[in-house]
């Protein structure tokens, strides 16, 4: 009979047992079991002789393993298609990355194994980047990746990979013209996030809205349409003709 047991001083963890003969004795068994955890109770003991507790860290190259969740509708995103994002992650940082969908749950277990701690840390930065959600009314750290005509686009420090866009209207109580004049290309900042807007279904964040207001500042007017000079203009031309039809006389009975 080969009989193994593991476990803690609270109990046993694991067994297993390969066994050629037809049937075991219950007092065998027992014995067994009996003398498993007197061997397992001594060298627990020893062991802790020279360690008390595990150490909080293990050493840079040993092998390590991480495990995150993500709800299931996250997945697909993460692998990408084709398993083409996981596999650039897993290129990129060195790491093995395993998903298990947990269906009680409905969430996917991550395990992230791999010896370099720098690797592991980007894959956990992945994940914690698709999870974010910014609060409204809260304020956060963005880094300027993108300048375009009418604003910025921005991503969050704390969740790379996570971009909005700074309207030019944003960035200041003053009239800004040119975004260059406020932000440039790589900087740093700190924004106000709005949600949804209503009007435009897009997330909204501000810069100006964290700034003092100027003193004696009056917002601006809306401005008339030019084209139009403030009248309607759905009836006419782009030559300013009048293109409605003229009205038939009324015939006389």
């Amino acid at each position: 009979m080969d009989f193994k047991v593991t476990g803690t001083s609270e109990g046993i963890t694991a067994c297993q047992m390969d066994i050629k003969v037809k049937g075991l004795g219950y007092e065998i068994l027992v014995n067994a079991l009996k003398q498993a955890r007197e061997g397992r109770l001594h060298i627990l003991g020893k062991i802790t002789e020279t360690i008390s507790s595990a150490n909080e860290e293990v050493k840079e190259h040993a092998p390590k393993m991480i495990n995150r969740r993500i709800p299931n509708e996250l997945i697909g995103a993460f692998i990408g298609p084709g398993g083409k994002h996981i596999q650039e992650l897993q290129k990129e940082t060195g790491t093995t990355i395993v998903i298990t969908e947990d269906a009680v749950t409905e969430e996917g277990i991550i395990e992230i194994l791999g010896t370099d701690p720098a690797g592991i840390e980007k894959v956990i930065t992945r994940i914690e980047s698709m999870m974010f959600k910014p609060t409204v009314g809260s304020v956060y750290e963005v880094k300027v990746i993108k300048m375009l005509d009418f604003g910025a686009v921005v991503e969050y420090v704390e969740a790379p990979g996570n971009e909005v866009l700074l309207h030019v209207s944003e960035l200041a109580w003053e009239r800004t013209d040119n975004v260059s004049d406020v932000v440039k290309m790589g900087e740093v900042l700190d924004v106000k996030y709005f949600g949804l807007d209503p009007r435009t279904r897009k997330e909204k964040v501000s810069r100006k809205a964290i700034l003092p207001k100027p003193e004696g500042y009056v917002a601006r007017p809306p401005r008339d349409d030019k084209r139009s000079g403030g009248r309607d203009n759905r009836s006419r031309d782009n030559r300013g003709r009048d293109d409605r039809k003229p009205r038939e006389p009324r015939k006389e009975e």
